[in-house]
């Protein structure tokens, strides 16, 4: 990127001796298991709705390689997307589905449109999750300035994210949450 190298980030199961360090108003979501889909149609109501950035086909990082067990060169299918209150971006989600995953029912995968992910995921009796990780992103980092791209984000430092792999009868995916600070406002967790 022009402005200077942005590595990859830090990962650590959520169970981490260090969650503690977690500022309260993100833990609850980092940290919780069920559908991030389903809690901010809780929160937001009919005004929750997904912004699709981008779909398209290309190399996932090495991180993202490596959590999906492929080779580094292997493109993959992702889907960047923010997950919204109204207007309001609250979560950045950036998804990597490797090509075989794309085949039988799972094809669906690449044709969610505004539709989300995590309503097809949750839906699904054939799906498992694997253990969340986190991070904290800072300017150094990548996905900070991919979930960042807006409007007055200019000053801020940190930003927690997790990532999963999810299994759909057997195929995996990769899904990396971020938290940008309009999910702590957006309500008190539950």
């Amino acid at each position: 990127m022009a402005d200077g190298y942005h590595g990859p980030a830090v990962w650590w199961p959520a169970d981490h001796r260090y969650r503690h360090r977690i500022p309260q108003p993100v833990r609850d979501w980092l940290l919780d298991r069920g559908s991030l889909t389903t809690r901010i149609r809780r929160a937001c109501g009919r005004d929750f709705s997904v912004q699709v950035l981008e779909q398209h086909y290309a190399r996932p990082d090495y991180s993202e390689a490596g959590l999906l067990k492929l080779e580094p060169d292997r493109r993959c299918f992702i889907r960047r997307v923010y997950l919204l209150c109204g207007t309001v971006p609250v979560v950045y989600a950036r998804t990597v589905i490797p090509l075989s995953t794309l085949s039988g029912a799972e094809r669906r995968l690449a044709r969610l449109g505004s539709r989300p992910l995590g309503g097809l995921l949750f839906a699904e009796r054939g799906m498992y999750r694997d253990q969340i990780q986190i991070s904290r992103l800072t300017r150094q980092h990548r996905l900070f300035h991919e979930a960042l791209c807006l409007p007055g984000s200019t000053g801020i430092a940190a930003i927690w994210g997790r990532r999963s792999v999810f299994y759909l009868h057997g195929k995996g995916l990769l899904v990396n949450e971020i938290f940008l600070p309009t999910v702590g406002a957006m309500c008190s967790p539950d």
